[in-house]
């Protein structure tokens, strides 16, 4: 069985505007996988579908088993400590340290701080900045606080991490790096990566599996795939 299944998915917003039309995928545990197509094309619905910021509006989405898609309201919870989500917009909180930073959702879980301690630091170990612990945000550089909002997202060992353009804000040395960080990740702990990006480069460099979606329809799906340019007929 597929660690991700979407049946026959559609999204509809209240305006009227259909995001997703009849998308079905299968994604294995472990796997990378890139989410490719131009903005608007439903890439960023995608995401928010599997850790159930939006709810679809027909069809079934499956994350480990558990039907996301019916899921009571006061069972989210449970979903995303299974979740780690890589913001482009780091969503960091300024007053807090890099180390109150990742620890911040831990302790939201009552979590005891020797327990927090030894996830924290075990993922600023992960993304090379341990030297940085001590400093805030606004003292960091763009790539250093991307590495601090995936150490933020590895922090609970996740089954399944979700990356919306991480990559979208950086300069490409600094953006090599950071998919290098990932790489490394997915392998370390076996956690299913799936990354929307617009980063030509990175997708053709890394032969990982790219998934196109036009016009919120899948249009291609391809393994070792290169970054496809759609347009319509």
């Amino acid at each position: 069985m597929a660690f991700i299944e979407l049946n026959h998915v559609f999204k509809t917003y209240s305006n009227g505007v259909t995001a997703l039309a009849d998308v079905n995928l299968q994604i294995n545990r472990g796997e990378f996988v890139f989410v490719i197509g131009e903005s608007g094309s439903g890439k960023s619905t995608l995401n928010k579908l599997l850790y159930r910021e939006e709810k679809v509006t027909k069809g079934n989405v499956m994350v480990g088993g558990v039907n996301v898609s019916k899921l009571k309201n006061s069972n989210v919870y449970k979903l995303r400590r299974k979740v780690g989500v890589v913001f482009q917009d780091f969503k960091l909180l300024p007053k807090l340290t890099v180390y109150e930073n990742i620890a911040y959702p831990l302790e939201t879980y009552g979590l005891d701080s020797a327990v927090i301690r030894e996830k924290v630091m075990d993922a600023v170990e992960r993304v090379g900045l341990k030297d940085k612990i001590r400093s805030y945000p606004n003292q960091l550089s763009g790539g250093e606080q991307q590495r601090v909002c995936i150490a933020r997202a590895i922090v609970n060992r996740p089954k399944l991490i979700i990356c919306d353009e991480p990559t979208g804000d950086l300069d490409p040395k600094m953006s090599r790096e950071i998919m290098d960080v990932i790489e490394k990740i997915n392998k370390e702990l076996e956690s299913t990566v799936i990354m929307s990006t617009h980063d030509k480069e990175i997708v053709n460099r890394m032969k990982k599996r790219v998934i196109c979606i036009h016009n919120g329809v899948v249009v291609s799906d391809t393994e070792k795939g290169k970054y496809l340019e759609y347009e319509d007929n």
